[in-house]
């Protein structure tokens, strides 16, 4: 187990630019899905194993095509589909 400390929020994002991250806590995360012209906002609580495994994956980059994005990417997609 690592003892590794992580400052939040981490960003990430799905290699096309149609999925967007912010992770909030090892518990906690938003995602914003771009369907054609338009987008979702959805805010998740990690409550269940597999949504835990899935945060820390999202950290760890361990899954293909997830690359590490930044604040600015994330809040330009919020505003230009008004979030």
């Amino acid at each position: 187990m690592s003892n590794k400390v992580i400052d939040f929020p981490q960003y990430r994002k799905l290699s096309n630019d149609k999925v967007f991250y912010r992770i909030i806590s090892d518990r906690k995360f938003d995602e914003i899905q771009v369907i054609g012209k338009t987008a979702q906002l959805h805010k998740i609580e990690a409550k269940q194993y597999p949504e835990m495994l899935r945060i820390k994956d999202l950290l760890a980059l361990s899954m293909s095509g997830f690359e590490a994005s930044t604040k600015e990417e994330f809040d330009n997609v919020l505003n230009r589909y008004s979030l």
